[in-house]
């Protein structure tokens, strides 16, 4: 397993949560994914062997969050 934990600096409320976590779940070989909103980070633990973290940002942003 690897973790990550990307900035999201658009993640304002639970509805943003709920998305950012939607998007990334259906991505096989997700493990985990812990958004805090205050921070506005999203830590994510997958493994690599099934998916890249490329793909995860791009999961992302294409909910409409950018990922500096």
């Amino acid at each position: 397993m690897k973790t990550i934990t990307l900035k999201v600096p658009g993640i304002s409320c639970s509805h943003c949560e709920h998305t950012i976590k939607k998007a990334v779940s259906s991505l096989d070989g997700v493990d985990t994914i812990v958004v805090d909103l205050p921070d506005k980070t999203v830590e994510i633990s997958f493994n690599p062997g099934k998916v890249t973290e490329d793909s995860i940002k791009k999961a992302i942003e294409d909910q409409g969050y950018d990922i500096p």
